[in-house]
């Protein structure tokens, strides 16, 4: 299914959930520093960088295309750390990629088209500046250091999240494919 937006066509899925990709952006491979970019509709608030998939666009494509425009970084993209859904105002379903960061952009897209900003942070400090505005945000992190290791792209958990919060689809061996575990 597809719906039309200025400039852009929101897809969805067979269960009504909005098609959404992201990256968790890291300086270097110890994972300690994850890039941030601000908001479009609320400025002084901080976000991951992501956003719709295009019809015919791979999970992973998407990902990096929205890295670039709404942080102007570029890198090596990794492992899937897992697909969560958003329950509560709208219907979301993120796939949620590690990408190690190698190029910075001066100037990007978002940067000089909405002005956006985008900052380094320890993953703490992140979690923190997330959890109030953006918490499923904030579990993508949490997701991050209590299940998965730099070193083991085939971490599989299940998160059991309560009925406030977001679920987690954890990733088979075939990106392509998921399994819901709620």
């Amino acid at each position: 299914m597809m719906k039309f937006k200025p400039n852009q066509t929101r897809t969805y899925d067979g269960e009504g959930f909005k098609k959404r990709a992201a990256c968790l952006c890291f300086k270097n491979e110890r994972e300690d520093e994850v890039l941030l970019v601000s908001s479009s509709r609320h400025p002084d608030q901080w976000i991951v960088p992501g956003g719709g998939m295009e019809p015919e666009e791979e999970p992973c494509g998407a990902a990096v295309r929205e890295v670039y425009e709404e942080a102007g970084v570029r890198g090596t993209l990794g492992r899937l750390l897992g697909v969560f859904e958003q329950n509560q105002d709208s219907k979301h379903r993120t796939y949620v990629y590690v990408l190690t960061v190698t190029e910075t952009l001066e100037d990007w897209e978002d940067s000089v088209n909405i002005g956006r900003k985008r900052k380094w942070f320890k993953i703490d400090e992140a979690i923190r500046v997330l959890q109030c505005h953006k918490p499923v945000h904030a579990e993508y992190l949490r997701h991050l250091t209590a299940n998965c290791s730099p070193s083991n792209g085939n971490t599989q958990e299940t998160v059991t999240p309560d009925d406030n919060a977001p679920h987690h689809v954890a990733p088979s061996q075939d990106c392509s494919q998921t399994h819901v575990h709620r």
